[in-house]
């Protein structure tokens, strides 16, 4: 009785779902978290070295659109679960060699289960939900996540309290329990249902063109003026914001931008006039 309702919780999509964000979120932020620390104490990393670990965990987010090839051969599902345990796979054995050469490695294996996983997540999310039920069900996956996410840092934080740090142990713990709303409901009205999958892992690659390129050039410039680091952050999010003012109120397939809509508007009138 007990088999056959896990079973079909797993089958369940929605349940399939929260299982991926909520292991995601454990590998990840514990990686995350525990990384900065382990790198300054354990392996003597400056500003660049940390810079070229942070450029090489963002190349498997610019290679993402191989995703695509892998989904000839196996299922997204099975691909998903596969992800995830590379994840876990590479957090788990972040901390067995303070060496720079072994954190460049298990970092770039975490990486890439960590972004194959979040292509996939996000390409079976929109294909999966309706347009209806997509920005409430996402909604609560981020609350999940954000939930592990407390969860994750509360239990290191008392953990470190009561006993001396062990990486290793944590990194293990972590590698074996294993942008928002908006961007990812809007790609699900403009975009084609059977397009999802393929521009999913485009998008990703082109997200990350500057990932892998500014974390290795901040390093150099942190070096050189701490303030200009701050101030190249804001610029980028000013930039940001401004783009973000071109996605139209009621956005659709055909109405991506309100670019399109002025382009219309001034084509009905050239040919009204």
């Amino acid at each position: 009785m007990k088999a056959t309702a896990l079973s079909a919780a797993l089958q369940d999509r929605k349940t399939f779902l929260y299982l991926l964000a909520i292991g995601n979120t454990i590998a990840f932020a514990t990686w995350q978290v525990m990384l900065n620390n382990f790198v300054v104490e354990r392996a003597s990393f400056g500003g660049e070295e940390i810079g070229i670990l942070q450029s090489l965990r963002e190349v498997p987010g610019f290679l993402a659109f191989t995703a695509i090839w892998v989904m000839l051969i196996i299922r997204q599902q099975s691909f998903a679960v596969l992800s995830l345990l590379l994840l876990g796979f590479g957090t788990a054995i972040t901390a067995f060699y303070p060496t720079a050469i072994w954190l460049y490695f298990s970092t770039v294996i975490m990486s890439i289960g960590f972004h194959y996983l979040e292509t996939l997540h996000n390409s079976l999310s929109l294909q999966w939900l309706s347009t209806d039920e997509a920005p409430e069900v996402l909604g609560q996956l981020m609350s999940a996540r954000a939930i592990c996410n407390f969860l994750v840092l509360g239990s290191l934080y008392f953990y470190l309290l009561i006993y001396s740090v062990n990486y290793a142990l944590v990194h293990l713990i972590a590698g074996g329990i294993a942008m928002a709303i908006a961007i990812k409901t809007y790609f699900q009205k403009i975009a084609k249902p059977e397009d999802i999958a393929a521009t999913s892992s485009i998008s990703f690659t082109i997200n990350h063109i500057a990932a892998v390129v500014l974390p290795a050039l901040l390093g150099l410039v942190w070096g050189i003026n701490h303030s200009a680091v701050f101030l190249i952050g804001a610029g980028i999010a000013l930039g940001s914001l401004l783009l973000s003012q071109l996605i139209p109120d009621l956005p659709e397939f055909g109405q991506e931008t309100r670019i399109a809509d002025r382009l219309d508007a001034a084509a009905n009138q050239s040919s009204l006039s």
